[in-house]
């Protein structure tokens, strides 16, 4: 059984930063996180595949890092220089069948609850 459990959202001003993490538990996967905005579908923010490989969203290339702690199987989301359009509910999942450049939300069938980050 796999489980996910996100924390690290909040609410922060233009230009500052937040870490999201996300506890996995139950194996060797390829995790990503994933935002919706009010009103708007869910989209691909930053994948980690099992070897390492990471890859990003044009929208967030050299504001967002994604990283791994493969001691305790934990996936964070740096987030700097935050803009409005930002503000959305961020999503971690995992699948043992995504790739390190796979951003397509049919392709991870593990999600966890969610977590708010807000920007004004």
């Amino acid at each position: 059984h796999v489980q996910l459990v996100e924390s690290g959202g909040g609410s922060v001003q233009a230009g500052g930063s937040l870490r999201l993490s996300c506890a996995q538990y139950g194996g060797s996967f390829s995790m990503a996180w994933f935002r919706q905005a009010p009103g708007k579908g869910r989209e691909g923010v930053a994948v980690h595949g099992t070897d390492g490989s990471t890859m990003y969203d044009d929208s967030v290339k050299g504001r967002f890092t994604i990283s791994k702690d493969n001691a305790d199987n934990t996936l964070y989301l740096q987030m700097n220089s935050l803009k409005p359009e930002d503000t959305a509910m961020y999503y971690c999942a995992a699948d043992r069948g995504a790739s390190w450049c796979d951003l397509e939300v049919s392709s991870f069938g593990y999600w966890g609850q969610g977590t708010q980050v807000t920007v004004s």
